[in-house]
């Protein structure tokens, strides 16, 4: 992907306990049922094409690599998931928007300046943990998954992508590892993000974001 201007960089790469809390149009994740608030609003990494990842000159992506399109569903067996993609961008502050009160709370959504899935590089899909007023979200299951499990993301070309899962982490959303899950790779892979943790009751947030990290594995046209 492209790299931002240095000073963009460094907004992007800013800790997250440090950003601004967008009622309005960030959204809220909450970590109990019964207590709610805006937590700190994931931080994005470098803004890319719209479908697609840069992939460095000379580079030779590994393994199987699909040409982009973007998602329209995704399906995690393991935990239950089944949902429709929607799309995120990037808020004016550099945090990465997520589903808003609405028809699409409860919806999975890919951020679009990551690649598309199965194009070389990590796409990010980020969905809701839970609602104070609706209970458990699309993610609310992802610190669950163990290695091995596997993603299904359906693309809008009728490609039916899987990945496969190398680790579930766990980190503090003030050390989030920015390069790590947005930063450059040689082979398509898959990142899910939600909240997780323990719940701040001063902040009214969760502490740390979940992570899922994974990579393709194989695909079929539908």
């Amino acid at each position: 992907m492209t790299a931002p201007h240095p000073s963009r960089r460094r907004r992007l790469l800013a800790p997250l306990s440090a950003l601004l809390l967008e009622v309005a149009g960030v959204v809220v994740l909450v970590s109990t049922l019964t207590a709610g608030g805006p937590p700190d609003p994931v931080a994005a990494g470098p803004a890319g094409p719209a479908v697609a990842g840069t992939a460095p000159a000379g580079a030779s992506p590994v393994g199987e690599v699909l040409p982009p399109s973007p998602p329209r569903s995704i399906s995690i067996p393991s935990i239950g998931v089944e949902s429709v993609v929607d799309q995120s961008g990037l808020a004016p502050d550099g945090t990465l928007e997520v589903p808003a009160p609405g028809p699409g709370y409860d919806r999975a959504s890919w951020y679009r300046g990551s690649s598309a899935p199965g194009f070389r590089g990590p796409s990010v899909i980020l969905g809701h943990v839970d609602s104070a007023t609706e209970g458990p979200s699309v993610f609310y299951d992802l610190g669950r998954m163990r290695p091995g499990a596997e993603v299904t993301v359906t693309r809008a070309d009728g490609i039916a992508a899987t990945f496969r899962v190398d680790e579930v982490r766990s980190f503090p959303k003030n050390a989030f590892p920015t390069e790590s899950v947005y930063g450059d790779v040689d082979r398509a892979e898959l990142r899910l993000i939600t909240c997780g943790g323990d719940f701040d009751s001063a902040a009214r947030s969760y502490r740390d974001n979940t992570v899922v990290f994974a990579h393709l594995v194989g695909s079929n046209r539908g």
